[in-house]
């Protein structure tokens, strides 16, 4: 059924805050997002027209033809990055303006303190309203407050989660504004108010946009309106910032990968938040939570959830001991500390009137998790030693403390839950791009948001901790910033290629962290850059397969693949490399470079080589010799070999004995 489309009033507070609140509310999945000059349907179908920096409408079909809902994927942090507060700065990140597509915004929060704030930059078109007393509380989640603080919140002291991640909250350029366009709401997030979005961010002249959305199954670069919206930004000079997803650690589950983006995966920090649960018979075990409820000690009955089915709903002890909703009988768990042997819904135990929960899923226990009652989640030792005492005792007790803080020793690495490559349309494009902090991430929350989101948790706070790659997004898109503010004249692809060529490399497989772990005190001065142009990757496009009327549905105007000259994945000016095996191939593979000096006027450069065995790689040439600023060299990389393993990891390095501009490569099979 066709919705009409509601537009609202620009929902706007202070300075650094230009808040457009579009409210283009559409079916859930009967939304197709196409070219205006492509395709024709029936006029009554039509919900809107983009027209301000590219042409499409939003049309209303049948679930079999329409996308899928999108789901979204959001102190300490910045300063485990190298990236305190005493970095270089410059007088132009005040002119920044970053786009940010979420769940709109409170902008109460004292991280969007406006003093000392002057008017918008001239080149702000967008909507703007001054007003002391004009209250906006429309961030139906609290995501987008905390991923926009975290891109450019101003310092916050003190700054806790009832007490827990005690210090200075702030963003990661922030003097710089934000624009907030809110693309989603309680029932989801709307791929025709992505696009609505990403147009009006174009027009209004941001210069970043950080997009912490993830769409379902979208196999296809124009299947997806970020891609879709990612493209139009490219080619108004404005590079976007996206999360890869929570769906790992399986391969080939990451969400945006699409070239011309930055897709993020989300990292550790070296914090750590532990809770300690204490039995009847004095035993105690440490599991990891997020948990701010103090029980002061009280020892409450322990029941498993398997010994409490839901008998009268047609529940048994296989499904009871999940804790799925509606497997348990309330009666039997009301006052007591549930154990739970999955953690499908965080949220049952505490609905069936629990006092706490103990979970052990299975899963790796590298993220703390909030709770809307007391809990912790064990290891599978742990939760095995706790059901044995519960069988052993008839009065069964336990209490549950206010978690603590740790150190992450083996931080950064990346988190179980971020979703991994290979690119899953163009596999000989490593993805994802880059990591970033996306763990136990304290930020800026509204107060009309429970911490969890649950009804009936009556925790209301200034600050929260987030953990996904939602979190981890604002973090490259900050970074991003901060490249912009000192070089405003890089294109999308040469900031992006700065982010991706000096970070650290401490972490796991390619597939999971892409070219390593942000680093953003080297990201401003890189050394080599990789640049490229729209037409890169119109070339790119065509090359895949993709015909002329699907190219137009991206690009929004007459490109036609006739008549530019396809260029093969190979030859994208990509800052890393990737080729995609099996184990039968021979190897033999060329990939062709430009790379643009941006360091010192007179410099040469020297390629070294880490490859494994069964590869051959090669650089030709190896030495490049710069006499100017911007001049731009070629070089041949040439990959031989077989691989036997699922991954075979090497790099190169071009070194001028001040900087070290990396590349990843992979082969992986398939």
């Amino acid at each position: 059924m066709s919705m009409e489309l509601e537009w609202k009033e620009p929902c706007q507070e202070r300075h650094n805050i230009m808040v457009y609140q579009m409210e283009r509310r559409l079916s859930t999945t009967n939304v197709y997002i196409g070219s205006k000059r492509s395709l024709m349907f029936p006029k009554d179908t039509k919900l809107g027209y983009f027209k301000r920096t590219f042409n499409g409408f939003v049309v209303d079909l049948s679930d079999n033809e329409a996308h899928k809902i999108a789901e979204v994927g959001t102190s300490h942090h910045w300063d485990f990055m190298g990236f305190t507060t005493q970095v270089q700065r410059t007088t132009i990140e005040n002119d920044i303006i970053i786009g940010m597509l979420d769940t709109g915004i409170w902008p109460e929060s004292e991280s969007f303190n406006d003093e000392g704030f002057g008017p918008p930059p001239r080149k702000w078109k967008g909507s703007y309203r001054n007003s002391s007393n004009f209250i906006c509380n429309k961030d139906s989640s609290g995501q987008g407050t905390h991923t926009a603080s975290t891109a450019s919140g101003n310092l916050v002291t003190k700054a806790s989660l009832n007490g827990l991640g005690m210090g200075t909250a702030r963003g990661g350029v922030p003097s710089s504004r934000i624009a907030v366009y809110k693309v989603c709401w309680s029932d989801g997030c709307y791929e025709a108010a992505v696009l609505a979005a990403f147009d009006d961010a174009i027009a209004d002249g941001v210069d970043i946009i950080s997009v912490s959305l993830g769409f379902r199954d979208s196999c296809n670069y124009f299947n997806n309106s970020v891609a879709i919206g990612a493209f139009h930004a490219l080619r108004h000079g404005i590079l976007t910032s996206s999360s890869a997803g929570n769906s790992g650690p399986g391969l080939s589950t990451i969400n945006n990968f699409d070239p011309w983006s930055l897709s993020v995966a989300a990292s550790t920090i070296d914090r750590k938040f532990f809770t300690r649960v204490q039995l009847g018979n004095n035993h105690s075990y440490e599991g990891v939570s997020v948990n701010t409820f103090d029980l002061k000690k009280v020892m409450y009955p322990v029941i498993y959830g398997g010994n409490a089915p839901n008998t009268t709903g047609s529940f048994n002890n296989s499904i009871s001991r999940l804790c799925s909703r509606g497997s348990l009988d309330a009666n039997l768990v009301e006052g007591k500390i549930v154990v739970c042997d999955a953690l499908i819904n965080r949220n049952v135990p505490f609905l069936d009137g629990a006092a706490g929960t103990l979970v052990q899923s299975g899963e790796p226990k590298d993220v703390a998790i909030t709770f809307p009652l007391p809990a912790s989640h064990l290891s599978l030792q742990d939760d095995m030693e706790v059901l044995f005492y519960i069988n052993s005792t008839n009065k069964p007790t336990a209490t549950i403390f206010k978690s603590h803080e740790g150190n992450d020793t083996l931080a950064p690495y990346v988190v179980s839950f971020s979703s991994r490559g290979p690119n899953p349309v163009t596999p000989n494009i490593l993805k994802p791009d880059i990591a970033a902090p996306g763990v136990d991430i304290l930020a800026s929350w509204p107060l009309h948001s429970p911490v969890t989101n649950v009804q009936g948790d009556n925790r209301i706070v200034p600050f929260n901790i987030l953990s996904g790659t939602s979190m981890a997004c604002p973090h490259a898109t900050g970074v991003a910033a901060y490249v912009k503010s000192h070089h405003p004249t890089w294109s999308p692809a040469a900031i992006k290629s700065a982010l991706m060529t000096t970070p650290d490399t401490n972490m796991e497989a390619e597939l999971a962290y892409g070219a390593g772990h942000i680093n953003p005190a080297k990201a401003i001065i890189p050394g080599l850059i990789y640049d490229t142009e729209p037409i890169d990757f119109i070339k790119f496009l065509c090359a895949q397969g993709y015909s002329t009327h699907s190219l137009q549905l991206v690009t929004g105007d007459n490109s036609s693949c006739s008549e530019v000259i396809n260029g093969t994945v190979w030859d994208l000016n990509y800052p890393s490399f990737a080729v995609s095996s099996s184990v039968s191939d021979v190897i033999s593979r060329d990939f062709r470079r430009v790379v643009t000096n941006v360091g010192s006027p007179n410099s040469t450069y020297k390629a070294s080589v880490f490859a494994p065995r069964g590869l051959h790689i090669q650089v030709t040439p190896s030495i490049l010799s710069f006499s100017s600023i911007n001049q731009k060299l070629n070089f041949v990389l040439t990959i031989e070999g077989t691989v036997d393993v699922p991954v075979a990891s090497a790099s190169l390095v071009w070194d001028d004995g001040v900087h070290q501009v990396r590349s990843p490569i992979a082969v992986h099979l398939v």
